[in-house]
């Protein structure tokens, strides 16, 4: 059986969950791996037949994705090309990760793909939402990787094809204690920013890991690390407590380890909204913004010894089984809608032209759809 793996490279959760899958793939048949976007900080360690650029959200530093940015290196005409040039039609199976290169080459080729993903259990109906409709949020999430047959991860187990987290070996494994010091992963935010915030809860250590800075630096009772999945992992696995963005692989991974967490979900993306609205019913702290404001409610959290116990069994290889058997009985029942060059070019104006129209973007509001540095 030939198969083809495709993975979104954008964040570190995709890559991250990838490591644990891809054995299980390798075991069911030839395995080739494709991974589009450039924004990823941890290595996969397999080799990757296909590399492309996809079609990635660009992250400000103020707390939120930058959609003029975003617009502005959309390269749609080569996304296209790398959508056409793909050859899904040459493997059994083709299973994408958010991955939109892969999903759209089997629209065009009307071959059945199969979503793999934390994306698909988000946009699953009876998955937990925010209470502020977006629906230019959800059309995006939506649109940006289809798929035939979708399986997702969540928090809970909210539907049939919905999972709970893949917890990767490193974490199942790791060693877990408490240091004292605060774990903090937020990409979207300056470090500058997040040091202004931060250093103001005095006896407090904050462990920093930053897109934004090469070399490690302390200021105050902050230290900032260069981004490293080694140092990250030993550093949640001995902290008091996690503060992270709302996305989906950090969160389960501090909750599986039994640490405290608060997020902050980043603004204009909608699936953190959406992750936001469901560890709030799991009563985990949700702030809004990183800001001076917001001071109080961090402090209450750094005193407070409150965790949330979940389980999340090793269903990695049940999951990987199950797929693949469900496929097999029922992928002739499937068949994308053909796409041709007209569709495409809706696409690009209903999703990247509203999706600056909406949020006044085009207008040169750059900032309308990100946290403001208050």
């Amino acid at each position: 059986m030939k198969i083809l793996y495709a993975i979104q490279g954008t964040g570190n959760g995709h890559i991250s969950r990838a490591r644990d899958i891809i054995p299980l793939l390798m075991a069911k048949g030839e395995l080739d791996i494709l991974i589009s976007g450039t924004e990823a900080d941890v290595e996969l360690g397999v080799p990757v037949k296909y590399i492309f650029k996809g079609l990635c959200f660009v992250f400000g530093k103020r707390g939120g994705v930058d959609l003029l940015l975003t617009y502005k290196k959309a390269k749609l005409k080569r996304f296209y090309g790398e959508i056409k040039k793909l050859p899904v039609q040459d493997y059994d199976i083709v299973i994408s990760d958010f991955e939109p290169v892969s999903s759209w080459a089997c629209r065009l080729h009307r071959v059945p793909g199969v979503a793999l993903s934390h994306q698909s259990a988000v946009l699953n109906k009876k998955s937990p939402h925010p209470k502020d409709f977006d629906p230019v949020g959800k059309l995006i999430l939506k649109n940006y990787a289809p798929a035939s047959i979708e399986y997702g991860f969540h928090f809970q187990a909210y539907d049939k094809n919905i999972f709970t987290p893949v917890i990767r070996s490193q974490i199942r494994n790791a060693t877990i204690t408490n240091k004292g010091h605060y774990t903090v992963y937020l990409p979207a935010y300056s470090d500058k920013k997040i040091i202004k915030v931060l250093s103001e809860i005095k006896g407090v250590e904050w462990q920093v890991f930053s897109k934004h800075s090469k070399k490690p630096y302390v200021e105050k009772n902050v230290i900032i690390f260069p981004i490293n999945n080694d140092g990250f992992i030993k550093s949640m696995a001995s902290s008091a407590g996690v503060l992270c963005g709302a996305g989906f692989e950090t969160p389960s991974e501090a909750l599986f380890l039994e640490k405290k967490l608060m997020v902050i979900p980043m603004k204009g993306q909608y699936e953190q909204q959406c992750n936001a609205a469901a560890l709030k019913k799991m009563k985990v702290p949700v702030l809004k913004k990183l800001k001076l404001s917001r001071l109080e409610k961090i402090n209450k959290w750094v005193q407070s010894d409150k965790t949330i116990p979940v389980d999340f069994p090793d269903m990695t290889k049940e999951i990987v089984d199950e797929i693949f058997k469900k496929y097999a009985a029922t992928k002739n029942k499937y068949s994308a809608e053909p796409v041709e060059m007209h569709s495409f070019k809706k696409m690009r104006r209903n999703i990247m032209g509203n999706m600056l129209h909406e949020n006044g973007s085009g207008n040169g509001n750059r900032n309308s759809y990100v946290d403001e540095q208050k």
